[in-house]
């Protein structure tokens, strides 16, 4: 199984459809295998999914996600962990102890046209 987090200096990346890299950890019997930084070219967004597919990716732990990039995935088959901080290395040690990590409602929501700062972002709780 291969689990990704979208990674900043070994920290989870907040705003997922900008990641310039992923961090991926290969995991078998709960064990980490391998661990790999892999950096993202061309289009961010929704092209993730294709992105994450392509490296066999199985589950994404994340910080805040758009709806658009959730229903990429779903559609990919992708799990997804999303409002998730803190560094990659901790994230995978707790997803493999079984511990209850992150909230499945949240979202990244912003106005079309608007810039993706951090001023210009609403989380929202559904």
């Amino acid at each position: 199984m291969r689990v990704a987090m979208p990674s900043e200096e070994g920290m989870i990346y907040q705003h997922f459809g900008h990641a310039a890299e992923f961090t991926v950890y290969e995991v078998e019997a709960e064990l980490i295998k391998n661990k790999e930084f892999i950096p993202v070219e061309g289009p961010r967004s929704e092209a993730l999914a294709d992105f994450l597919t392509i490296h066999s990716v199985n589950v994404v732990i994340c910080g805040n996600i758009e709806s658009g990039i959730k229903s990429a995935l779903r559609a990919k088959r992708i799990e997804l962990i999303p409002g998730v901080t803190g560094t990659a290395d901790d994230a995978i040690v707790k997803y493999l102890s079984g511990e209850k990590m992150g909230n499945p409602d949240m979202e990244c929501m912003h106005q079309q046209g608007e810039g993706h700062e951090a001023n210009h972002h609403q989380y929202e709780h559904h």
